[in-house]
């Protein structure tokens, strides 16, 4: 067998066409992920692909948020090519398209210490749950989001996150449950659904304080009574009491990392994200 070498792979622009060989590589680290979700990250994503003879061999996106802000996600190198540096080619490629964006991401063990030496620092930690749903129904006032509120969410995820990540929620809004609070006071949070990997995915979740969190997180887990649910949760859901009630386990998680840009991305206040979108497009 012809050894192979650093140079024999090349990095090369991945686009929707190369989602299902993408997607045999992230079955290959356990990854969940569906053809449907590959296609739903390169529609709003930029790639790079690792190619050795004619054959994928890595991956990497960037999201763009805006002008200020962008996550690096779905970095997968084929266990053939460890040890070549591929995975540092991909993500150095990430980090030259993003240009001057603040950059995020959401590491594992393994790939933290390649983040760290691109300049990455650690913010906190991602714990997901995940399960089939066992919820009573519950009596809470909660409303599905119509386009005319789009607006309104795009402005407040923004204040929450520091991110323009309206691309994202105008794909959401396609997607059902997405729930909203209110109160005499304005939009006190939103919380998203929609399909992923073996079921669903509840997030992102942005929320004005705990009381709209719970009463976000409840409605929406109720409506998954008996389906597979996924939740990745942030550092500031301290409370995970209700999660467990509805029957998910606590299976792993990642760490949040962010890389400084020369226009760095600035919450704004008004709300607290405590669900994720997913750890790609966190």
């Amino acid at each position: 067998m012809q050894t192979v070498t650093a140079s024999d792979i090349n990095i090369v622009d991945l686009g929707p066409p190369d989602a299902v060989e993408a997607q045999r590589l992230s079955q290959q680290e356990a990854w969940p992920h569906r053809l449907e979700d590959w296609q739903f990250l390169l529609e709003i994503s930029q790639g790079f692909g690792a190619v050795c003879d004619g054959k994928l061999m890595g991956t990497a996106l960037l999201t763009p948020y805006g002008d200020t802000a962008a996550t690096c996600n779905m970095i997968i190198v084929d266990p053939a090519m460890r040890g070549l540096g591929v995975g540092r080619r991909l993500v150095e490629k990430l980090l030259e398209r993003a240009g001057g964006r603040e950059c995020r991401l959401i590491a594992t063990q393994s790939g933290l210490p390649l983040y760290e030496k691109l300049g990455f620092v650690a913010t906190g930690e991602i714990r997901q749950y995940q399960g089939i749903v066992s919820a009573a129904s519950i009596d809470a006032e909660v409303a599905e989001v119509t386009y005319a509120d789009l607006p309104e969410l795009i402005a407040f995820d923004a204040a929450a996150q520091g991110l323009d990540r309206r691309a994202l929620m105008k794909l959401l809004i396609e997607e059902k449950p997405f729930l909203l609070s209110r109160d005499q006071n304005g939009l006190r949070g939103f919380a998203s659904c929609r399909p992923f990997g073996r079921g669903h995915i509840l997030g992102p979740l942005v929320a004005r304080d705990e009381e709209a969190l719970r009463t976000l997180l409840a409605a929406s887990i109720a409506r998954h009574d008996g389906k597979f649910l996924r939740v990745d949760l942030t550092d500031a859901a301290a409370d995970v009491a209700l999660v467990e009630a509805a029957g998910l386990a606590h299976v792993g998680g990642g760490i949040a990392m962010t890389r400084p840009g020369a226009q760095g991305a600035t919450p704004y206040g008004g709300g607290r994200v405590y669900a994720l979108a997913s750890q790609a497009l966190c």
